[in-house]
């Protein structure tokens, strides 16, 4: 059986108090302080329960309290009702004058651990003293083992999350090595892109999601052919089709352990939406896009300019600049275009030319 931690007992107050005695017959008190120190338990005393209040907060942690109910001032279950606020994990003995059924209930429905009417028995109350203790001592131990395993539990799960997203961006770098044109695209999006969102005051954790939406953006590409990834000419309506599902299909692909990080989420279904509600797959405008899926749009689209894809040559970085600006305010955000621009202000010097 668990032992109840106990202290030596205080000889003449001396020490911090492991119990307290709250009545307001100062016979009946010391006789029941008395009882609790034969037990190890320095023990303090108070004539009511305003007295107790004060004397608990100057002591701090106290395991127990033993409380008459019918005191002047504050009776003991107003006291009790206090300490279940200031003193959760204190257990309290009532004892009460009255043998009433009703009374028992109360002060068991407001958190006390036991009743005893009077007069008690010092021998019986030693034995409910060690009891209220034993069963103190378990509570703590149930709650310390809880928040052990739960702490195993978030630590097990950031794992997870962390190898999980360690297999997602080996497979975007899987997907980009089947095609030389696209070949550290994401990489360069969420350099373009944590560098414009310092320029916008991201910092912290959001930067992070931001930078790793940036290197997942396109993820759900992993299920798209190759001869439409690649194809030389125009797509038709169907193979365009299946090239929009990819921002779906990223979404679901991520969803198991990242639907928490909100931001990356958003990146990955909505980096294709446009200012202007033109955009796939929502139709999402203005203000609706949140504001890091607007700076994943502005940056994805400037590389896309400035790389070779099957489809067309490379475009000149200033031109992609300029063709920006063009576009400030119906497909792009104007701030997050002049961000950029104010964060990557020499074109020759961005990292476009190993990607052609």
């Amino acid at each position: 059986m668990l032992q109840p931690h106990l202290d030596p007992p205080a000889g003449n107050g001396a020490g911090p108090i492991r119990g307290l005695v709250v009545d307001d017959d100062p016979l009946v008190r010391r006789a029941v302080a008395r009882m609790v120190e034969s037990l190890g338990l320095a023990c303090g005393e108070a004539g009511d329960g305003r007295e107790a209040l004060a004397t608990l907060t100057q002591s701090g942690d106290v395991p127990l309290v033993i409380s008459d109910i019918q005191m002047p001032g504050l009776d003991g279950l107003g006291l009790l009702r206090a300490l279940r606020q200031s003193h959760p994990d204190t257990v309290v003995i009532m004892l009460s004058g009255l043998s009433e059924v009703e009374t028992a209930v109360e002060c068991l429905q407001h958190g006390a651990i036991d009743y005893l009417s009077k007069p008690v028995l010092l021998d019986e109350l030693r034995a409910r003293v060690s009891q209220a203790l034993e069963k103190r001592e378990l509570r703590l131990q149930n709650r310390y083992y809880q928040l052990q395993l739960e702490s195993r539990v978030r630590e097990l799960t950031a794992r997870n999350r962390e190898l999980f997203v360690e297999q997602i961006q080996l497979a975007v770098r899987l997907l980009e090595a089947r095609d030389t044109y696209t070949r550290g695209h994401s990489q360069r999006v969420a350099r373009y892109a944590t560098g414009t969102a310092v320029r916008l005051g991201f910092a912290g954790e959001r930067l992070e999601e931001l930078k790793l939406g940036g290197e997942l953006h396109d993820i759900g590409k992993i299920g798209t052919a190759d001869h439409i990834l690649h194809k030389p000419g125009p797509l038709t309506e169907e193979e365009f089709a299946v090239i929009k599902r990819h921002t779906i299909d990223g979404e679901r692909i991520l969803a198991p352990l990242l639907r928490d990080r909100s931001a990356v989420m958003q990146i990955v279904r909505s980096h294709h939406e446009r200012l202007d509600g033109r955009g796939f797959p929502d139709g999402l405008a203005g203000e609706r896009i949140p504001f890091e899926v607007r700076i994943v749009a502005v940056v994805d689209a400037f590389d896309a300019m400035t790389t070779n894809r099957a489809y067309r040559e490379a475009r000149d970085p200033a031109d992609a600049m300029e063709e920006l600006r063009r576009h400030a305010g119906t497909q792009f955000d104007p701030a997050v275009v002049e961000a950029f621009l104010a964060a990557f202000p020499d074109p020759a010097a961005l990292p476009i030319a190993a990607a052609t």
